[in-house]
């Protein structure tokens, strides 16, 4: 039962249990007697991979594999030098690159967490890299992924169905799948884990789109 994974969770990171129920928006009596055979929505699992970024969200799902993530992404990574042909990618936080619509966009050093070499993203035009937030995007995408980004300048560039990053104006950035919205004036938001619905932003809200051109990911 996910409960009883949970609670082994909390029990192998040694955590307050009352406190980490609060975090999730539950109790303790939710991990009790016949209440701990009842299934966890979806908000609550969301706010789990949240607070632990390295658990596994299909052994947290579904009890299969090894409870934590597992490094085995090739990289390189390290501090920004020269690296002769390979340019480093630089690893940015969410609020870095809300502005990366703008033609003045630019990374500043300050916000940058680090760089990284990755030889197989050497012919592919990479901006940015950030990290992946919540569960929306699951099974495609796990929370700590990294996603690699291409800004694209011009909406008819956009790939269609595939995974973008989308700065917003209300919802600040979001990480889904585009298709063409119900007007002409609005574009579809779709994530790859069912139990989002799926929802439409006009074009006027939206500040910037990248394209995911590759992942690095840990498990």
């Amino acid at each position: 039962m996910i409960k009883e994974r949970i609670i082994q969770l909390i029990e192998n990171k040694k955590l307050p249990k009352e406190e980490f129920y609060i975090k999730i928006g539950m109790t303790s009596a939710s991990f009790r007697g016949k209440a701990k055979e009842t299934p966890l929505n979806s908000t609550a699992i969301e706010n789990i991979l949240s607070l632990i970024p390295d658990v596994n969200p299909n052994w947290l799902i579904t009890g299969q594999g090894e409870m934590l993530k597992k490094d085995q992404a090739v990289i390189v990574k390290e501090s920004k030098a020269n690296y002769g042909n390979l340019k480093p990618i630089p690893l940015v936080s969410v609020t870095a690159v809300g502005g990366f619509g703008n033609n003045s966009f630019a990374i500043e050093e300050r916000d940058v967490k680090d760089y990284y070499i990755i030889p197989k993203f050497k012919h592919k035009k990479v901006d940015f890299m950030i990290e992946v937030e919540g569960s929306s995007m699951y099974p495609k995408y796990n929370s700590g992924d990294v996603v690699a980004c291409t800004v694209i300048n011009e909406n008819s560039f956009i790939q269609w169905n595939k995974t973008h990053v989308i700065a917003t104006k209300e919802q600040g950035i979001i990480i889904k799948r585009i298709k063409k919205g119900s007007i002409e004036d609005k574009l579809c938001m779709i994530s790859d884990n069912k139990d989002y619905d799926a929802f439409e932003v006009p074009k006027e809200d939206i500040t910037g789109i990248a394209l995911v051109v590759g992942v690095i990911r840990l498990e």
